[in-house]
């Protein structure tokens, strides 16, 4: 495949401007050093520096057995410097403006560069613990729907419980898992449903820490549901992703729709990622849940929250999605909040329900500034 001089070209200034965002970074840490009293190598600083901030990508290279556990370190690290890079930007072109305003002013002195310099580490240091703290930590998030649909001789509450970007991997594991199962299982559901992104990328993690045995516990009345996500076809194990959930109990529905109990319908679509391969690459909503009957309650699964008028129009009473993770950390919500009609919580889209989760896992670095983990508890109401 020829690459374009174009793609050459764009690669290449992101490339450009991530090397000086990174060397601004760098650039005030020495100088905060210096400023202190601190010594240091040049070499001994800018070459693990260099391998931190390239960590994330680094660590995706193939490496033969023994050097592995190194990669996935240098993933691992790569991720928490994320969080890093771009809140240390922000604090420090900050401190930058306010040393500016003295230049002009008073003049600079040394004793600036301490104090800033403190400051603007310090922040980074308790922002990491406070978004560590809220990634771990997940919260139940509960939502009564009225369903305007007559129970018609089954429940006329349906307990649901949902967990959106669980992204078992390398970062988020069998001790994170275990919440979850605890949570979802103390609801006592009747439906549990994973709407995408169950696995981050790679199913290489997940099976060699075997999550399976922890994900394998989660308990519902009427099953367990999944859709793929994103980051399942990024992985490129979709085969392989949905035999292992399928030996769990936890189907996996790609474009399907299902009937529980012959009182209520769960539809799941393909991730809006197969659309980049043509117009055939996942089922229109409408032709999806042609044959269910509306008359009954049907639940919507589609992991990206778009579509949301022809999901209604289809006759779907509750939409399910995630993938935005409500931008993770703060400023990011700002943009999720302009890219999606909703990026998190609830609304009405027309008589439809929409539930859009901030999910459970994280990407990238285990940090969540302005989100938290959390896991959904619907309680769907019909008519007697």
């Amino acid at each position: 495949m020829k690459v374009q001089p174009r793609f050459i070209v764009l690669v290449s200034l992101l490339l450009t401007v991530y090397a000086a965002i990174n060397f601004y970074i760098g650039w005030h840490i020495t100088e905060w050093s210096a400023a202190v009293g601190l010594g240091y190598s040049p070499y001994g600083f800018w070459i693990p520096f260099a391998l931190i901030a390239y960590g994330f990508v680094l660590g995706r290279i193939p490496l033969p057995g023994p050097l592995r556990p190194i990669g996935r370190l240098l993933k691992v690290a790569g991720s928490i410097y994320i969080f890093v890079m771009e809140i240390g930007l922000l604090l420090f072109l900050l401190a930058d403006a306010v040393r500016l305003a003295l230049w002009l002013t008073t003049g600079v002195s040394d004793g600036y560069i301490v104090v800033s310099g403190s400051v603007v580490l310090g922040l980074i240091a308790v922002l990491l613990l406070v978004g560590s703290r809220n990634a771990w930590s997940p919260v139940i998030r509960s939502h009564e729907l009225q369903i305007d649909k007559f129970a018609d001789g089954g429940p006329t509450e349906w307990t649901i419980a949902v967990a959106s970007d669980i992204h078992l991997g390398n970062l988020v594991g069998r001790k994170h898992l275990h919440r979850l199962v605890e949570r979802m299982n103390a609801m006592e559901p009747d439906l549990i449903l994973l709407p995408g992104d169950v696995i981050d990328d790679s199913i290489e993690p997940y099976l060699r820490n075997r999550m399976g045995e922890v994900l394998g516990r989660l308990q519902a009345k009427h099953g367990v549901y999944a859709v793929l996500g994103n980051h399942e076809y990024y992985g490129g194990h979709i085969d392989r992703y949905a035999e292992e959930m399928k030996s769990l109990g936890i189907r996996v529905l790609q474009d399907e729709t299902v009937e529980i109990d012959g009182k209520l319908y769960v539809a799941g679509r393909k991730d809006k990622t197969v659309e980049a391969s043509g117009p055939d690459g996942r089922l229109a909503v409408r032709e999806l849940l042609q044959t269910a009957d509306l008359r009954k309650p049907v639940v919507l699964m589609d992991h990206q929250p778009t579509q949301f008028a022809k999901a209604a129009e289809a006759g779907a009473d509750v939409l399910l999605s995630g993938h935005t993770h409500r931008g993770q950390f703060w400023p990011n919500h700002l943009f999720t909040r302009r890219l999606f009609e909703l990026d998190w919580g609830y609304m009405r889209k027309d008589a439809m329900h929409v539930v859009v989760s901030s999910g459970f896992g994280s990407w990238g670095p285990p940090i969540r500034l302005g989100s938290r983990s959390e896991i959904i508890r619907l309680k769907l109401v019909l008519r007697e």
